[in-house]
């Protein structure tokens, strides 16, 4: 099944409306203190499960979702052959805190809401995560952890704080640590959206959203998100998009202004931007020393592409992880080869995984 990203690659139908998917349950966490010191109330993590919870509790694969994302553009890695086989595992696929189904600043209520909802850290995220598993199922090992994008921030966060559950890990498209010219990105994003005057400091009405912020902040996002030479070949046209202002429109603009809450955006951007395995409570900011703990076999998996997390980020990383190994994903798709929306490039991916999986943990 094709992620939602995936509906708007065709504009057979024009830019569809899309609501965010309704199919997910909430798991209550209470109460939740953050890293920062800052306190969620009531807080809630929504999820979506798939397949059957062996009687041992032995058979569950993570997958935590990626910038923006809800848990069904997960779903182009799930189903009966591929290697997160529904058949064969429990796939847990828990919405990130501040995606919008989660807790997030556009449903908490005053006076967290909008704005003044504080900042979530991957340790937070994956701290979550891991009272779902343990108090929901009592499950206490995880055959693999998979995430693409900032969903491979919370795989690596996951070898880190929990190497005593994670068997298998596969960041796709992401990394232990975001880079400075990964930040340089990530702000001028945050810059387009609270310029907007329509922004009003994050207070804006729901019925006048800063719409030319999410515009040009999709333009921006569209010289970062796919490569140079995907746009030199043309490769839109192969999609349906007649030309790169159709395409701008259709396909980019189309996304961001796609049910997608600003505030929401902005809270899930700091915690990429502050991305680092190193904060993780005890290692107090020594990502290296973070990378050494790892225990389980990892295969990172970066696009070839990819301006926000190159390749040669990844191999730095991994020099450093004892059972660590780098895939090239061979792609034009830049980011986006590990985002589900490139035929080819899942299936090298579904391969990777697949052999992973065959691998003594």
């Amino acid at each position: 099944m094709p992620p939602r990203a995936a509906t708007l690659l065709t504009p057979d139908e024009g830019t569809p409306t899309m609501p965010a998917p309704t199919d997910y349950e909430l798991f209550a966490l209470g109460d939740v203190t953050l890293q920062g010191g800052g306190t969620l109330r009531d807080a809630r993590l929504a999820y979506k499960t798939y397949g059957t919870l062996a009687e041992d509790r032995s058979n569950v694969i993570l997958h935590p979702t990626w910038f923006s994302a809800w848990h069904d553009a997960n779903e182009w890695s799930i189903g009966p052959g591929l290697a997160c086989d529904p058949g064969r595992y429990f796939i847990v696929v828990p919405n990130q805190i501040n995606n919008g189904l989660s807790s997030s600043p556009s449903n908490t209520p005053p006076p967290f809401d909008g704005p003044n909802f504080p900042p979530v850290t991957f340790h937070d995220q994956v701290q979550a995560q891991h009272r779902l598993l343990t108090e929901q199922w009592g499950i206490e090992s995880l055959e693999l952890v998979l995430g693409s994008s900032m969903g491979a921030g919370q795989t690596y966060q996951w070898a880190v704080s929990h190497p005593e559950m994670v068997r298998r890990a596969a960041p796709i498209v992401g990394s232990p640590r975001t880079s400075e010219h990964n930040q340089v990105f990530l702000k001028s994003l945050r810059a387009t959206l609270t310029l907007d005057p329509d922004f009003r400091g994050g207070r804006y009405s729901p019925d006048a959203r800063p719409t030319q912020g999410l515009r040009a902040f999709a333009r921006i996002y569209a010289g970062w998100g796919l490569s140079q030479a995907f746009y030199w070949q043309r490769e839109y046209r192969s999609i349906g998009y007649s030309s790169l202002e159709d395409f701008l429109v259709g396909f980019w603009e189309g996304f961001w202004l796609d049910d997608r809450d600003p505030n929401n955006l902005l809270a899930m951007l700091w915690t990429w931007e502050h991305g680092d395995v190193g904060q993780t409570p005890g290692f107090e900011g020594d990502t290296e020393a973070a990378l050494r703990s790892i225990r389980c076999p990892l295969v990172s998996m970066p696009a070839r592409t990819d301006l926000y997390f190159p390749p040669e980020d990844e191999e730095w990383a991994i020099k450093l992880i004892p059972n660590g190994e780098v895939r090239v994903i061979d792609t034009i798709w830049g980011h986006f080869g590990g985002l589900g929306l490139h035929a080819p490039d899942n299936e090298f991916i579904d391969r990777t995984l697949k052999e992973l999986l065959g691998r003594s943990a």
